[in-house]
């Protein structure tokens, strides 16, 4: 049989994308991986054993929608009322409060503990995972393994994250290929990436182990944890409301949530914000401003603990949001405490 030069052409074709479908299923086996062959040996000269090491990467699959999910992050493409509206729902609010309630005791004792208000710590596990609900649902070793080895320009940090993925399963005797999380690797509850965990999980509830994918009083006892080993100062506030002109100065560099407050109270109020009376002329700030969609511009002056909230995600939009459903479970709880004392009351008059 004879093939023409288009049959050829297509021959070929199929013959490179299949060769490219073979070199993807098989991207992560160190028999044929140089990079994951060189990981493997150096977390065997840390006592993993190699063979297990082998058996994980090779089981790990490459996962386009990983990347595109990271370059589509939401901190990156929506408005601050896009955004807002996506974790300021009454529901959330509303098993904040439930989840505050049924957790009362572990969230007075990281409360006490590490200085953080339970709101706060509440707000965290709420915008990650709503209460522990939605955990992830990519395999944790696939998404580490294909951002370890195809993000274009964050792969060394992610070859980390996967190192210390395999040391922690290795540790716990858990298979890799069973843990799920988001497309980004982060873990259980409160989405720890697995250095975050090496460095901040704890056993809260004194079972002797560090569990944050299925124990709620360790992920509020690790997020309260995480925040005093970032610097959480207790009893600050976490920003100040500022007033503006209507389009945002250009005189001050708003928004980088990636530093820590380094704009002066006196230099803000010159650039043209009205600062509260209350803040020393010299306090450093942290700058935000946030569209609401109409042309209308909402400022906010972030405070140390405002930063403290973004070394969990380097975004303003994250904090504002974390910051504003912490305040909306405060207010509900209070709410609620103040009804039940009320039927309380009520029932006690009528006896």
């Amino acid at each position: 049989m004879r093939i023409g030069n288009h049959g050829k052409r297509v021959l070929v074709g199929l013959v490179a994308f299949g060769a490219s479908l073979g070199a993807l299923a098989a991207d992560f086996d160190p028999r044929t991986h140089d990079e994951t062959r060189q990981l493997v040996a150096e977390l065997a000269e840390r006592g993993i054993e190699r063979e297990w090491l082998e058996a994980a990467m090779r089981s790990a699959d490459f996962q386009q929608g990983v990347l595109d999910a990271m370059a589509g992050a939401a901190e990156r493409r929506l408005r601050w009322d896009e955004y807002r509206e996506i974790f300021l729902q009454p529901e959330r609010i509303h098993r904040g409060v439930i989840f505050l309630e049924v957790h009362r005791d572990a969230f007075e004792r990281a409360e006490a503990e590490f200085g953080v208000p339970a709101e706060v710590i509440a707000a965290i596990i709420g915008v990650e995972t709503s209460y522990g609900r939605f955990t992830g649902r990519h395999r944790v070793i696939d998404s580490l393994a294909t951002l370890a080895f195809h993000h274009p320009s964050r792969g060394s940090f992610f070859r980390g994250e996967l190192a210390a993925f395999l040391e922690i399963t290795h540790e716990q005797g858990v298979e890799p290929g069973a843990l799920k999380g988001s497309y980004a690797g982060a873990m259980g509850y409160p989405q720890f990436i697995p250095t975050s965990y090496r460095a901040y999980a704890v056993d809260f509830d004194g079972d002797g182990i560090r569990d944050l994918w299925t124990n709620p009083v360790d992920a509020i006892g690790s997020v309260g944890n995480y925040f005093a080993e970032h610097g959480w100062r207790g009893g600050e506030p976490i920003y100040h409301d500022a007033t503006g002109p209507e389009i945002p100065p250009e005189a001050i560099d708003f928004n980088r949530a990636a530093r820590p407050p380094g704009v002066s109270a006196s230099a803000v109020a010159e650039a043209g914000l009205r600062v509260p009376d209350d803040i020393e002329a010299d306090r450093p700030l942290l700058p935000v401003s946030l569209e609401d969609g109409e042309g209308n511009w909402r400022y906010v002056l972030g405070d140390h603990n405002f930063y403290v909230i973004t070394r969990y995600n380097h975004s303003h939009l994250y904090a504002m949001a974390v910051t504003e459903l912490a305040e909306a479970i405060a207010e509900a709880r209070a709410l609620d405490a103040h009804w039940l004392e009320a039927v309380s009351v009520d029932s006690e008059e009528r006896s």
